[in-house]
């Protein structure tokens, strides 16, 4: 069975360590910490410039939902264009309606500004009305991969969906498992709903190199230091590919603790 390991991150150095972990694919982003937002230009150079795996950019433009403004969907489709002749290999992107539903026509001109770049529709697709509908819509509309947690907070909570839908698909686009991932949610997503293509960001927090602190200030997240960074674990990320290399094998079974 033919498996994939992404990784998202926010930086060229999460990045590198993604890579010596073993991903095989990117995804590249800003702003990590609230769902992850467009990446600045200069960011995707220099990650482009470091690493020679897959790098699939994501296109959204703010936090919040996906029933975007003309404005925002232009920028959309503007940076789309400009990370494809930056050398993006694919985009991650995604447009609802008020209703609920999968925007057709917008995924549809989505399609056309990527053009044979690989398209994943993300998350989006776990606040839509009807995942199974969303389904069939994606794969009219040109998509090549659905990003999902089977519309739950985290991937195991939805195994059951994720199950329906791996079935639904039938190789016709792919179900990359996301939210929550890790070596151990892999085995059990292999096991349980038979997946073979997993997303995952392995962060952990670290402490910033700051001596001097003024602990007067907050200027970010509530409840979310300034001194703690996010940063890829290379040693989560290892592991989760040596379920996948064993899986590949035909070595899923081998028990869990072996390897790691």
């Amino acid at each position: 069975m033919k498996t994939k390991l992404e990784v998202c991150v926010d930086s060229a150095e999460s990045a590198k360590i993604a890579q010596e972990g073993g991903a095989d694919c990117l995804e590249v982003c800003s702003n990590l910490i609230i769902g992850g937002t467009t990446p600045g230009v200069s960011q995707f150079k220099q990650i482009r410039k470091m690493c020679d795996i897959e790098l699939n950019v994501l296109i959204r433009p703010r936090f919040g939902d996906f029933l975007y403004t003309d404005a925002e969907f232009q920028m959309i489709k503007e940076d789309i264009r400009m990370f494809r002749e930056l050398g993006a290999d694919g985009v991650v992107t995604g447009c609802l309606r008020a209703d609920g539903n999968l925007d057709v026509d917008r995924m549809r001109a989505v399609r056309e500004c990527a053009d044979s770049l690989h398209l994943t529709l993300h998350r989006a697709f776990d606040v839509c009305r009807d995942p199974y509908r969303t389904l069939e819509e994606a794969i009219e509309t040109g998509a090549d991969t659905i990003l999902t947690s089977g519309q739950a907070s985290c991937c195991a909570e939805g195994k059951e969906v994720l199950k329906n839908l791996i079935l639904q698909a039938d190789g016709r686009i792919e179900i990359l498992v996301g939210s929550g991932v890790n070596a151990e949610i892999i085995r059990q997503m292999i096991e349980d709903v038979h997946a073979a293509s997993f997303h995952m960001s392995g962060k952990q927090s670290t402490d910033s190199g700051m001596i001097h602190r003024n602990p007067r200030i907050h200027m970010g997240l509530p409840g979310f230091s300034e001194y703690n960074i996010l940063r890829t674990n290379k040693e989560e990320i290892l592991k989760a590919k040596r379920v996948l290399e064993l899986l590949e094998a035909g070595q899923a079974g081998i028990d869990s603790g072996k390897g790691e």
